[in-house]
C-alpha cells in the first residue's frame, strides 16, 4: 500500500504562483510514475502532468508552459510549481501513482485561484 500526502494549496490571486508537494511512503523507484490530478468543481478528475520511473513528463495542454512537475527522489517526493495561475484553475489536486496494475491517490490540497 503506497500512502501519499499532498501539501501546499490554498488560496491565491490571478497571476499568483503556488507549489504543491506530494510525499510517498513508497520509495519512488519503485513506482511506474507519479504524477498531479485536478478535480474543478463540479468536473471530473483530470491529469495535469506527471512524471515516469525514467523521467519522461507529460503536461496537460492547459498547463504546458505554466507547470512545471520535478522530484527529488532523495526525499521520495514530487512537486507541481505553478505560475501565472488562472480561475480555471482552482480546484483539488490529488497525487496519484502507479504501481504494476495499481492506482494509490491522496486525499489531495484545494488549490483556490480567485479573479
Amino acid at each position: 500500500q503506497v500512502q501519499l500526502v499532498e501539501s501546499g494549496g490554498g488560496l491565491v490571486q490571478a497571476g499568483g504562483s503556488l507549489r504543491l508537494s506530494c510525499v510517498s511512503s513508497e520509495n519512488i523507484f519503485f513506482l511506474n510514475s507519479m504524477g498531479w490530478y485536478r478535480q474543478g468543481p463540479g468536473k471530473q478528475r483530470d491529469l495535469v502532468a506527471q512524471i515516469t520511473l525514467g523521467g519522461r513528463i507529460d503536461y496537460a495542454d492547459n498547463g504546458e508552459g505554466r507547470f512545471t512537475i520535478s522530484r527529488n527522489t532523495a526525499l521520495n517526493t514530487i512537486y507541481l510549481e505553478m505560475n501565472s495561475l488562472k480561475p480555471d484553475d482552482t480546484g483539488v489536486y490529488f497525487c496519484n501513482a502507479k504501481c504494476l496494475r495499481s492506482d494509490y491517490w491522496g486525499h489531495g490540497t484545494q488549490v483556490t485561484v480567485s479573479s
